[in-house]
């Protein structure tokens, strides 16, 4: 029959009422459960067996699906909690006095009736578990499962000696119903309703039946999980064919996947598991490695294969993908280890741990080729202006993006030695005061270097000095910049950006004194001494002409941190405005007449501090031109 046939008739057709029915009584047997002698303080009189074998009858007979249509298209643990419960009840005292009878009179009539009854009733709860299972899929998916054990204040506790205390009656359905979500609830009740099934087909020897049921409908739930999350079987022999699009996109999933998986999908059929089977350990751990076991080490093994066979994980920018999947699986391990502790599922905790070394070697291995990159990078073009050179950039770039993973670097790279001893100046070193600073620290300070040794190297491919410097100044600044801004200062430490914020004023300084110096130089040491009109017009001239052919040179350079920018044209304006000013307002006046002034002080102080405001932005403009222009 269709499901959805049997859907509507579980929930629509409605059953005769149990009270036509002799009922039996639910606290008129008590008696406790026979341990490894069934027999043992037991003494039944004939008229307990009696009654335990006709109590059952009653119930077993109705539900019987072979001799009841009714029976055999209706749940009974969906038409009437309680009667359901009593139809439990009564099996497990029959499976009591059954063990009695064993062991007193196996040769009773008694014993053949009740081994009768007890397949019927095995049938029933077959057909009861397989129906409940089945017909509650949504509502037993691991998602709802999960937030059941949450927040569920329900106790979900089936006893076979106390129906009362354990077994959810119709009322204590109500109850819950108060207490939970309605998806919540749902999921409650079957969870208790497979409970209590599970106990009853156990204690009778029915495991078999029981687990193979849950086995084949909870695997294909946990299958159908996995395909919804994009995670399918992928021949290692076809993924170096994979372009980087689809190898992404697979990646972006299985990064989903791995978060979901953990936290819903496994641990929410781990709790059912637990929950359902709760009176077994082994039957418990034998269904969930079934269940989970081979979709887990699928999950898991993805990264192991796409380290192994990717030709597209040869490029340094997969490092990141790399970082990314090695979080997802340590950040869940915790969830993993818990899961998956059972002795059987030792081999998905083995195959995550795997991933992750596999991983590890990868990201020290292109780490490495970074590294090497860099040292091996040739480039002798002059960079224009004394700008930032595009290695500072990619290099910098780089090591700020891989030092948001800090602490999954540090788990990577902590049993790499660091560089050799003596290789790092000691300022260079890394928190040097704290002798427990993690070998990743050492690591980025030691690809740093590299970056500014090869620097220094290429600074030496300006013709005119002064670019030289600047270019080392702007440079520098930029690594700080990084450093400052990036996850970078808490590795580097504060020792190391104040000595190289440190370098960036000595080398400004050597800029400015080595493209400005004939500027300065045209003017007298002594500013206020009193010379002859002709020297004072002959030092204006050549101050005027000095100041023209700096500015040429220095027009085009640029400083693309602000910062820097600010700072080096403040000192320049500072430096050289208040020696001119000086010389300037003692001077002009001896030049003569305004002829004269017009053709030898063409340039105030203002002007002067104008000119060099516009310096470092890359600007064209001369100041003879710019003079003219204001002038005129």
């Amino acid at each position: 029959m269709p499901t959805k046939g049997m859907r509507s008739l579980l929930f629509h057709h409605k059953a005769p009422s149990f009270s036509r029915h002799s009922s039996p009584s639910r606290s008129s047997i008590s008696f406790p459960t026979p341990r490894r002698n069934p027999s043992a303080g037991l003494n039944f009189s004939d008229a307990m067996i009696e009654e335990v074998i006709g109590n059952a009858a009653v119930l077993v007979i109705k539900w019987d699906p072979e001799a009841s249509g009714y029976a055999k298209v209706t749940s009974m643990f969906y038409e009437s909690k309680t009667e359901a419960h009593q139809f439990i009840k009564s099996v497990n005292d029959l499976q009591k006095v059954m063990h009695y009878l064993v062991a007193e009179d196996p040769t009773s009539e008694k014993l053949v009736h009740g081994h009768s009854l007890m397949q019927i009733a095995m049938k029933r709860l077959q057909k009861e578990f397989y129906q409940i299972l089945s017909t509650n899929r949504a509502h037993l998916d691991p998602e709802s499962v999960s937030t059941r054990s949450r927040s569920s204040r329900v106790s979900v506790s089936t006893s076979d000696d106390e129906i009362d205390d354990g077994a959810l009656t119709d009322e204590d359905v109500r109850f819950a119903g108060e207490s939970i979500s309605d998806v919540e609830q749902v999921s409650f009740v079957a969870m208790a309703d497979l409970k209590s099934i599970a106990e009853c087909m156990i204690s009778s020897g029915y495991a078999k039946e029981c687990v193979h049921i849950y086995k084949i409908i909870r695997k294909s739930i946990i299958d159908e999980g996995m395909y919804k999350l994009g995670v399918e079987k992928f021949a290692s022999s076809r993924i170096h064919k994979v372009d980087k699009e689809v190898l992404d996109l697979r990646i972006k999933n299985w990064l989903n996947a791995v978060k979901v998986a953990t936290t819903t999908l496994f641990n929410g059929e781990k709790i059912l598991c637990d929950t359902v089977f709760a009176v077994s350990n082994s039957i418990r751990e034998s269904c969930f490695s079934h269940i989970a076991k081979e979709a887990a080490t699928l999950l898991f093994s993805f990264p192991q294969i796409l380290v192994a066979k990717s030709k597209n994980f040869s490029s340094e920018d997969n490092i990141f993908r790399l970082l990314d999947m090695y979080t997802a699986i340590s950040e869940n391990w915790p969830e993993i280890d818990s899961i998956f502790s059972f002795e059987s599922t030792a081999s998905v905790r083995s195959q995550a741990l795997n991933s992750l070394i596999k991983i590890g070697e990868s990201v020290r291995s292109l780490l490495s080729d970074f590294e090497s990159s860099i040292q091996k990078e040739s480039s002798k073009s002059p960079v224009p202006g004394g700008g930032v050179h595009s290695l500072t950039l990619r290099v910098m770039n780089y090591l700020s993006m891989l030092t948001d993973y800090s602490n999954v670097l540090a788990d990577i790279f902590v049993d790499c030695p660091p560089p050799a001893k003596g290789l790092l100046p000691e300022f260079e070193i890394p928190q040097a005061e704290e002798s427990s600073a993690p070998p990743i620290c050492h690591h980025i300070a030691w690809i740093v270097l590299i970056l500014i040794c090869k620097l220094d190297g290429k600074a030496k491919h300006y013709k005119d000095v002064s670019l030289s410097y600047l270019f080392l100044a702007n440079n520098l600044q930029h690594v700080i910049s990084k450093v400052r801004t990036s996850n970078l200062q808490y590795l580097l430490g504060e020792q190391w950006i104040t000595k190289y914020e440190a370098k960036v004023r000595q080398f400004a300084v050597n800029y400015e004194r080595v493209a400005w110096g004939k500027v300065f130089s045209t003017l007298p040491e002594n500013l206020t001494e009193e010379i002859p009109p002709d020297e004072a017009r002959l030092i204006f001239r050549n101050f005027n002409f000095a100041l023209d052919e700096a500015y040429k040179k220095q027009k085009s350079c640029v400083v693309p941190d602000e910062k820097l920018r600010e700072e080096l044209r403040e000192s320049l304006t500072k430096a050289l405005v208040s020696v001119y000013k000086e010389f300037h307002d003692t001077h002009r006046v001896s030049i003569g007449s305004a002829r004269n002034l017009a053709l030898y002080v063409r340039l105030t102080p203002e002007d002067v501090a104008h000119y060099l405001s516009d310096l470092f932005s890359g600007t064209t403009e001369s100041v003879s031109s710019s003079s003219r222009r204001r002038s005129g």
